[in-house]
């Protein structure tokens, strides 16, 4: 009887089968490039960017000493903290500002956004697994739906949830008591907030931009978690670039900490953080290509405006939504760019900024 085995016949001397080598195997259980960081030690490493305390978060004096007057005074109480709600530009620690809250309340903290809560189930089950004292911060919360708003008025007055079951004649109203907790809303667009949801915060605070001295601290602070050697003048250079904003300020040390690991050693200093900024096309105004462009295109196209916001768009290739709330209000800040019933118009400071001679020099020239 034969016997037919599943295993392969061994390989005679004579066969044509060639068995590759073993150094011509490529290595697939083995990356080319071993990471040195990995992604949890990058996420703990970002996670300690953000500070936990009121000690560690730099800036904001105003508003901290006023949320600080408001947790000691929640604490003698033994009360839950008053619903806050902060407003400001994207990238000034609202987000952190929150979770500082929750850690120097020594409760918990939910952190969500408005997009997310679309349906009603959604924030009716977030707010069902709120503790006593919990902090719950729902970021873009001008962006709720009209549904979850409703929702949110008795909750946030009462603590109380009002279900309806049913539908038609035969629906009936529920309420559920919530435990006492704090709601801490962050939007970019304060205006945009209906009324009624707006008066149901007992606190309302804006964030301010930073100044240079404060970005320098955050930038050497962050240089330290980094393993990253920058001088104070160095940090000093980044943070005049960084626009005013905490997380520009990051996002630039990082950039200029792989240029000068590439292309640089030792201590990053005034100059190498210069030629890194140039070589990424930040300017010492903090202005990227895009903003000069605009500006150049305003000038030299349509002789400093005023230029229609459609015009505008047309002419640089960007949508209209991106240049009036991404690139138009910096530029106003500054002092590059105004708006006007006729349209826009760039000022004699942006004019000297890119080089040019400001309109009413050039009449002084000409007489």
């Amino acid at each position: 009887m034969a016997i037919i085995s599943s295993k392969q016949d061994p390989i005679e001397p004579n066969d044509r089968r060639i068995e590759p080598k073993r150094s011509d195997r490529p290595a697939q259980s083995e990356p080319l490039l071993k990471p040195e960081v990995t992604p949890d030690e990058q996420d703990k490493q970002e996670d300690r960017i953000r500070p936990h305390r009121f000690a560690d978060y730099i800036g904001q004096k105003d508003l901290k000493q006023v949320l600080d007057i408001a947790i000691q005074a929640a604490k003698a109480r033994g009360e839950t903290l008053d619903h806050l709600l902060l407003y400001g530009p994207p990238g000034l620690g609202k987000t952190t500002m929150a979770l500082i809250l929750a850690s120097e309340m020594g409760v918990n903290c939910k952190v969500t956004s408005a997009p997310a809560l679309e349906r009603p189930r959604d924030i009716v089950g977030l707010l069902n697994s709120l503790k006593v004292g919990d902090v719950l911060f729902i970021d873009e919360i001008h962006r709720l739906s009209k549904m979850a708003e409703e929702i949110l008025y008795p909750a946030m007055e009462d603590f109380r949830l009002d279900i309806t079951l049913g539908k038609g004649q035969s629906a009936k109203t529920r309420s559920l008591p919530l435990p006492k907790y704090t709601l801490v809303g962050a939007t970019t667009r304060v205006g945009a907030l209906s009324s009624p949801l707006r008066d149901r915060f007992g606190l309302i605070q804006q964030l301010r931009f930073y100044a240079q001295d404060e970005l320098s601290q955050i930038v050497l602070r962050t240089a330290q978690i980094l393993q990253t050697d920058v001088s104070e003048d160095g940090a000093a250079e980044i943070a005049r670039r960084a626009r005013g904003t905490p997380r520009i300020a990051n996002r630039l040390l990082k950039r200029v900490r792989d240029y000068a690991q590439v292309k640089a050693a030792g201590t990053i200093n005034r100059y190498i953080a210069a030629e890194a900024l140039e070589l990424f096309q930040v300017d010492p105004c903090g202005l990227d290509w895009t903003d000069r462009r605009m500006l150049s295109v305003m000038i030299e196209n349509f002789n400093g405006g005023p230029v229609g916001l459609e015009t505008m768009a047309a002419a640089t290739g960007e949508d209209t939504q991106t240049i009036e709330e991404v690139y138009e209000p910096y530029l106003m800040q500054i002092g590059y760019l105004n708006r006007t019933p006729r349209g826009r118009v760039a000022t004699a400071a942006a004019y000297k900024h890119l080089g040019f001679t400001p309109p009413n020099q050039q009449l002084s020239l000409l007489k």
